[in-house]
């Protein structure tokens, strides 16, 4: 198990686990300190990167790299958390909106930008997360902070749904741009589903499911009491 004791480790995150679930369980499964280098919504999945022992100390060098994701966003509505985590809380209209509007108006997002974050977040305020304000019903003045956008594709139209895959910089918040981007177009809309697929040259492609992980710990573990000394 020593390999797996001081190592990077590639995961793809369960829906409706958070972050820290899956570093749970794989310290529990080693036995060893974990930590990941930079989280995932609960209703998002894909590629996290967890660090062991020792290799936690590099977790750093790990956020500052760009990450794609894939995802959908729904218009005509918008809700409080900019996705599917909080209910539906107004309509629009969304048929006046074509192809060449939303093409056009996605290319207005490329660069680096002001973005303002969601409240249901985990960024602080006053020592405590923004989700735990909008939870307690307080309001408070959320700050906004520059990210950047590499590309923004889209993959699918069939409104109310559009399909995009995106490759930002640290600190972006794809339901951030799923509600600027109805704003953008005169309507309402929000993330209904995400997934990331890159961090750096990191791929989804390469990494464990949660299941297969613990088997293979299990089978290690096994084979290792099994061996004649």
């Amino acid at each position: 198990m020593s390999q797996l004791d001081s190592s990077v480790l590639l995961f793809n995150k369960p829906y409706r686990w958070t972050s820290f679930d899956l570093v749970n369980k794989v310290s529990i499964l080693l036995k060893v300190k974990t930590g990941h280098a930079g989280t995932l919504d609960p209703l998002a999945t894909g590629l996290l990167i967890l660090c062991t022992g020792k290799m936690t100390k590099q977790i750093d060098s790990f956020q500052p790299l760009e990450k794609e994701y894939t995802g959908t966003f729904t218009f005509g509505a918008t809700t409080p958390s900019f996705d599917r985590e909080t209910e539906v809380d107004q309509c629009f209209d969304f048929s006046h909106i074509t192809n060449e509007k939303l093409l056009a108006s996605a290319g207005t997002f490329i660069g680096t930008k002001e973005q303002m974050p969601p409240v249901h977040s985990a960024k602080h305020h006053k020592g405590k997360r923004y989700y735990e304000f909008a939870r307690e019903g307080k309001e408070f003045s959320p700050k906004r902070h520059l990210v950047s956008l590499y590309s923004f594709e889209l993959t699918r139209i069939e409104l109310p749904e559009v399909d995009f895959k995106i490759v930002c910089g640290k600190g972006f918040y794809v339901r951030s741009l799923a509600n600027d981007f109805g704003k953008a177009l005169d309507s309402g809309a929000y993330l209904t589903s995400l997934c990331r697929t890159r961090i750096g040259e990191f791929k989804l492609e390469d990494a464990w499911q949660i299941d297969q992980f613990a088997k293979f710990v299990d089978d290690q573990k096994e084979n290792a009491g099994t061996q004649k000394p």
